[in-house]
């Protein structure tokens, strides 16, 4: 048996009929691949489109504690996206997103990108955001952890600054359908520095991204991660969902993870060479199981992308192609960036 291309099946055949009288102007500017993803995997449906906003429009008035500050089409269908259109599901997520905004007061004003604590983050990398998007078509977030310093940053602010990036990005519909893939490299980081990752705060953190953002994560990658870093997985772990307990994946069996593979950056082709030779010089023999002839299929382009796996070895700075801080809004003017994302001031 040959091997297996591991390019989405979106890519190769798509049965999409070309039938424009039955995208709404919510699906505008989608590509016919993304509509038919989001038809078979989110049970999204133009026909029915509108209903199922209003389904969710009209389940408001059962939560009268909460202010639902934004209603209208595009932003509930990011929530209706990010669960799949079941109504329940999506409007649990929105009357959260807003509760928790609500039970944040401080978290939430003056939100957007030139508040002092917000631009001391995103200066220093919290997050990184990848210009290019993986085979998949989800953005790459990066988080070197070891950048945290704690004399300059809160935990808060860095929360905040992910946070904006968010709702920067989430504004893009193909990435309410793609979502998004979440590494954070934990190389350096000390063990003082961990010391201020409290309970109180990691689970700030995880109601903030897991149970009150309209955004699907594809994975949420460790890097090099300490055991003090294992030892608070265990403590947060309990707060976590079932989807998103499977979705953590950290790198301590290399054979495991061979085969993670992330399209993501564009550089010259002699990084590839160099990056194939580090990693069979360093690979464990028993993991050659794996058919190294269907790794190199599975990149579509060898002159010009550069393919990185998550092994225990550190990934590199200069592997990101944006530099730390930079927040990528794609064709929006520079300034919008700086314009506040329902800001509760």
């Amino acid at each position: 048996m040959g091997p297996v291309s591991l390019l989405p099946k979106y890519q190769k055949v798509s049965t999409w009929n070309g039938d424009l009288a039955k995208m709404t102007h919510l699906q505008a500017g989608l590509s016919p691949e993304t509509i038919e993803k989001a038809r078979l995997e989110l049970n999204e449906n133009p026909d029915v489109l509108h209903q199922d906003i209003q389904q969710v429009r009209d389940m408001i008035i059962t939560r009268p504690d909460i202010g639902f500050l934004r209603t209208d089409d595009a932003f509930i269908l990011r929530f209706l996206r990010a669960r799949k259109f079941h109504q329940a599901d999506a409007f649990r997520l929105l009357a959260q997103y807003f509760q928790y905004r609500q039970l944040n007061l401080d978290m939430f004003k003056n939100f957007k990108a030139d508040d002092p604590g917000i631009k001391r983050a995103l200066i220093d990398g919290f997050p990184g955001v990848l210009e290019n998007r993986d085979h998949y078509g989800r953005k790459i977030l990066l988080l070197f952890a070891a950048n945290w310093d704690q004399s300059r940053n809160s935990f808060t602010d860095i929360l905040r600054a992910i946070l904006l990036s968010l709702e920067v990005l989430i504004e893009d519909p193909e990435l309410q359908i793609n979502g998004f893939i979440l590494i954070i490299d934990w190389s350096n980081f000390s063990f003082k520095q961990a010391s201020k990752l409290t309970p109180s705060i990691l689970k700030l953190a995880i109601e903030g991204l897991q149970d009150s953002f309209p955004a699907r994560f594809g994975g949420v990658h460790f890097v090099n991660q300490p055991w003090y870093i294992h030892a608070l997985y265990t403590l947060i772990k309990p707060f976590l969902k079932d989807k998103t307990r499977k979705r953590v994946m950290k790198t301590n069996a290399s054979c495991k993870f061979l085969g993670q593979l992330w399209i993501a950056l564009v550089k010259p082709f002699h990084l590839l060479l160099q990056f194939f030779k580090e990693m069979l010089q360093n690979l464990d023999p028993t993991c050659l199981k794996f058919p190294l002839k269907a790794l190199l299929l599975s990149v579509p382009d060898l002159s010009t992308t550069v393919v990185f796996c998550l092994f225990p070895s550190p990934l590199v700075r200069s592997q990101s192609v944006v530099e730390a801080g930079t927040l990528k809004h794609e064709e929006k003017g520079e300034n919008e960036n700086t314009q506040p994302l329902l800001a509760l001031d």
